[in-house]
């Protein structure tokens, strides 16, 4: 079993597992490898090499000086960033579980939970910039989150 460090062309960084080398870029030609975060099928293999335990490690924070004043700025290090997306992505899967999807009905279904003609509960839908913005001079508060392709369906 080979697992394969990848990244699609948005920069999602993701692992895979296959059977051979070969079987990889046979699946990768075949448009069957996709992006588990935006579903893109321009996949490419990332440069991997076995762990390496040094005797040193590098700092997660470097400073920088600003007006006379050192701030400190943290830097994800790069073997970071798979569990920073894989926390992301829980964190959406269960937002997904809680909240009912009710589509193109958003800006109505949430008109109708402000005034009392429907139930208050947790909603997610689809509303025009327009809408969203006509439900928050109403008081209505609505907040964009884009999903990933890969979310709105069921895993595999």
């Amino acid at each position: 079993m080979k697992v394969l460090d990848l990244k699609c062309s948005h920069d999602h960084r993701f692992e895979g597992w296959f059977a051979s080398a070969d079987e990889f870029e046979s699946q990768l030609s075949r448009n069957l490898v996709a992006c588990p975060v935006c579903s893109t099928t321009e996949v490419s293999r990332m440069p991997s090499a076995p762990r390496l335990n040094l005797s040193t490690t590098r700092s997660d924070r470097t400073e920088q000086p600003s007006d006379g004043n050192s701030a400190i700025q943290v830097i994800p290090q790069p073997q970071a960033v798979p569990a920073i997306q894989a926390r992301a992505l829980r964190v959406m899967r269960e937002f997904l579980a809680k909240t009912e999807n009710v589509g193109d009905r958003f800006a109505e279904e949430a008109r109708r939970m402000h005034y009392d003609e429907a139930p208050a509960r947790n909603i997610r839908g689809v509303a025009t910039p327009e809408d969203a913005h006509a439900l928050m001079e109403e008081g209505i508060d609505v907040m964009p989150l884009p999903v990933p392709a890969a979310l709105k369906e069921p895993l595999q």
